[in-house]
C-alpha cells in the first residue's frame, strides 16, 4: 500500500473525528435547548451532517482497518493469535475494543438520525435522540486514542497531519 495514502486516510480520519465530535456536541445542545419545539429542517440539517460525517470517517476507519498496515495485515504479519490479541492490552485495544465501540456509536448516532424523520411528539422525539447521541459521545471519548492515554495507544491530536 501506497504510504501517501495511508497517511493521507489517516489524517481524514483524525480530523473526521474532530467535526464528528463537534456535529454532536452541536447536536446534543440542539435537541436539548428545543427540547419541546418541533424539528425542523435546520434540526434535519445538523443531524444530517453529522450521520454523514460519522459514515465518511467510517469508511476511512474500515480503509485503515483492512487494508492499513496496523489493522488485520498486522496480525497476519506477526502471527498473532486471538489469544495474544486478548491479552495484550494494546492489541486488544485497536483490534478489538476501539473499533468495536466506534461501531456502536455509528449505531446510535444512525439511529437517533432516523428518529429525526419520524412524525413523534417532539418532547419525546428530542429525549430520545438527547439519550442516543450523549450516548455515542460517552463512547466515542472512551474509545479515542487521547494522548494522555497509557504509551502504545496514545496518539497525537491531528494524527497523520504533521
Amino acid at each position: 500500500m501506497d504510504q501517501g495514502i495511508h497517511i493521507g486516510i489517516l489524517g481524514l480520519h483524525s480530523l473526521l473525528r474532530w467535526a464528528l465530535i463537534i456535529f454532536l456536541i452541536i447536536n446534543i445542545i440542539r435537541v436539548n435547548v428545543e427540547a419541546d419545539q418541533h424539528f425542523d429542517k435546520l434540526d434535519r440539517t445538523w443531524s444530517l451532517r453529522l450521520l454523514i460525517t460519522t459514515h465518511i470517517n467510517l469508511l476511512a476507519a474500515l480503509y485503515l482497518y483492512f487494508v492499513g498496515p496496523d489493522g488485520i495485515k498486522m496480525i497476519d504479519r506477526e502471527k498473532y493469535t486471538m489469544k495474544d490479541v486478548m491479552e495484550r492490552p494494546v492489541l486488544r485495544f485497536w483490534i478489538i475494543e476501539h473499533p468495536i465501540m466506534m461501531l456502536i456509536s455509528i449505531v446510535l448516532i444512525t439511529i437517533s438520525h432516523t428518529y429525526s424523520k419520524k412524525d413523534i411528539e417532539p418532547l419525546k422525539k428530542h429525549r430520545i435522540m438527547s439519550i442516543l447521541y450523549i450516548l455515542a459521545l460517552v463512547i466515542i471519548l472512551a474509545a479515542v486514542p487521547w494522548p494522555f492515554r497509557m504509551e502504545d495507544i496514545a496518539r497525537p491530536i491531528f494524527r497523520g497531519l504533521y
